[in-house]
């Protein structure tokens, strides 16, 4: 049986667009610890198992009714991000993030990348520590998958 090959932790990224093109990314000085969620909503019906004995139990039957890709971040609060963090929370709009998978095999999703709203920011100081953030993010729709490059 052939060992697994693993992703190391700074190969999962988190990076948000300095300009609107998408073309110049940053990571968010101080987060370190990054989790990315994916959800899928489904409908469920009830169909007749057998239409000619319908004493049978229905059948339930689903079908895909949205998708949604969120990030949750937390770390440090560093200087490096301070104002960034406010204007994107106060300021209420999406900024093009994206999520990736550095070690993806060649034709394997890189990254997903979309406009994110942030939907939370927490700051929380303990005595003798650094002050540390918490952060949601909501992609604003399915993120684009884009595969690794050769």
């Amino acid at each position: 049986m052939a060992k697994p090959i693993t992703e190391k932790f700074e190969q999962m990224t988190l990076e948000v667009a300095t300009d609107e093109a998408g073309t110049t990314w940053t990571k968010i000085c101080g987060l370190v610890g990054v989790t990315i969620t994916r959800s899928a909503t489904f409908d469920t019906s009830e169909v007749p198992a057998d239409c000619d004995d319908e004493s049978l139990p229905l059948d339930q039957e689903r079908a895909l009714r949205s998708l949604q890709v969120s990030v949750s971040a937390d770390g440090v609060w560093a200087q490096q991000s301070h104002e960034m963090m406010l204007d994107w929370y106060y300021g209420g709009q999406s900024k093009l993030i994206r999520i990736g998978n550095q070690n993806a095999a060649v034709g394997d999703t890189q990254y997903e990348s979309g406009p994110a709203v942030m939907t939370t920011l927490t700051n929380q100081r303990t005595k003798g520590q650094k002050v540390t953030a918490s952060i949601a993010l909501e992609f604003d729709g399915t993120p684009t998958r884009l595969p690794r490059a050769a």
